[in-house]
């Protein structure tokens, strides 16, 4: 494992905040390169695991993977750094730039700009989903694996629920599956010895 340093944890959130274009959701392919496969601060599923919580808690995803990243890296006092380092620069631009936004706001360059980075931000969320559904489909088998995306995109789509309602009752249904597949396996596993 890496070494946890306060200029990595600074550069990692610099990174996701400069690089981060359109809000909370697309920043996150980003935190997981970084966390995931930069530094190694996390395993893959246990980021899915803290993306999933940090959703279900009220106020801006970004701040707070920053903040749980920072925290786990460094203690409190990394969280400060992490959250501050990922606002910062971005704070500062919005800044130098509000004197220019009514030029920007009708600029052929800018409204280019932003059509062609919305594709790329599609794709990064596309490839994040497929890496998680596959995860699911792994752990869960193709049959309820497909029954939970049907039942997440009927409760976040149609019905409307609130996504902290689906998250915390999908994370209440996996702590009882999986209470109930390690039971099973235990009486497998007895029965194969008493044979």
């Amino acid at each position: 494992m890496m070494s946890h340093t306060y200029k990595d944890l600074v550069i990692a959130m610099v990174r996701t905040g400069i690089l981060g274009y359109g809000g909370g959701p697309s920043v996150m392919p980003l935190f997981r390169h970084e966390a995931v496969n930069r530094y190694h601060w996390l395993e893959d599923e246990e980021f899915g695991e803290v993306l999933a919580l940090a959703n279900a808690l009220p106020g801006p995803i970004a701040t707070k993977i920053a903040g749980y990243l920072g925290y786990r890296t460094k203690g409190s006092l990394g969280a400060a750094v992490a959250i501050i380092a990922h606002i910062l620069p971005t704070c500062l631009a919005m800044i130098a730039l509000a004197s220019l936004i009514s030029v920007l706001k009708s600029s052929p360059f800018i409204e280019g700009m932003i059509a062609a980075v919305l594709p790329v931000i599609a794709v990064m969320l596309g490839q994040m989903a497929y890496k998680f559904g596959s995860k699911a489909v792994k752990g869960l088998g193709w049959v309820l694996g497909f029954a939970t995306f049907i039942i997440a995109f009927v409760m976040l789509q149609i019905i409307p629920v609130h996504p902290a309602i689906v998250i915390i009752l999908f994370l209440a249904y996996g702590t009882v599956h999986y209470k109930l597949k390690n039971k099973i396996n235990k009486h497998h596993d007895r029965d194969r010895e008493a044979i």
